[in-house]
């Protein structure tokens, strides 16, 4: 006896959406006096000044050496670091949010 061929119905395939970026993530904010040293005074989006601050980090070569997740502050950061002289990359954003408004 020969088997009957059962054909499937293929589902048509999802449209994968592209990733809209989170509104608040691009919204231009103002950077304090202390940071805007650092940043410049115009308004920027938070991820631009984060990337401005490791321009700044990697120019003045404030990266720990030994520890990499790690930033010796300079003057300027540690104005905006609320006087600490190292911190990790990952307290840095929490503290350079209290710059912005």
């Amino acid at each position: 006896m020969a088997k009957k061929k059962t054909t499937k119905k293929k589902k048509p395939a999802k449209k994968k959406s592209k990733r809209k970026p989170n509104a608040a993530f691009m919204k231009p904010l103002t950077p304090s006096a202390l940071l805007a040293e650092i940043v410049g005074v115009k308004p920027l989006p938070r991820t631009q000044v984060v990337k401005k601050l490791w321009e700044y980090i990697k120019r003045k070569k404030l990266q720990d050496k030994v520890k990499r997740t790690f930033i010796n502050a300079d003057d300027a950061l540690k104005k905006v670091f609320g006087g600490k002289s190292k911190v990790s990359m990952f307290e840095m954003t929490k503290l350079v949010s209290k710059h912005l408004k």
